[in-house]
């Protein structure tokens, strides 16, 4: 039998996901990290990027978090996210159109437009796009 650890991944909105999982992939501040039952004790910045859950052998669910805290205790694994998106709920059109005015926004040479906000940006619509295209590699 495969141990289990509970994960909860929560957004400023709402409680995304609640259960059991194998394993839990997360983008923490200096890397990707891998999490099973009985890790050590963790807290991290997560950067914008994919979370994977694998709940089984046969499945797994990925979410998209713009941000947040990593906490890892031995039988419970939190994600607190700034927003949080289920990686099949991602609006393509919408990721496109963010990404599109972040790069419009940093070629604006006059000085009207806080940079570090149009990279965040820029960098938010660029994971969520790299998100929905693993999501659709697996599936296919």
């Amino acid at each position: 039998m495969v141990m289990q650890v509970h994960v909860d991944i929560v957004s400023a909105e709402k409680e995304i996901f609640s259960g059991l999982a194998e394993m839990v992939f997360a983008p923490a501040e200096l890397g990707e990290v891998g999490i099973s039952a009985r890790h050590a004790p963790l807290i991290s910045k997560l950067n914008p990027g994919e979370v994977r859950v694998k709940v089984s052998d046969t499945e797994t669910q990925e979410f998209f978090v713009s941000g947040g805290l990593l906490e890892v205790q031995p039988h419970l694994v939190t994600v607190l996210a700034d927003t949080a998106i289920r990686a099949k709920d991602i609006d393509e059109a919408a990721a496109l159109d963010a990404k599109a005015k972040a790069e419009e926004a940093l070629e604006d040479k006059s000085g009207k437009i806080d940079y570090a906000t149009a990279q965040a940006q820029l960098a938010n619509a660029m994971m969520q796009l790299r998100a929905l295209d693993r999501l659709r590699k697996r599936a296919s």
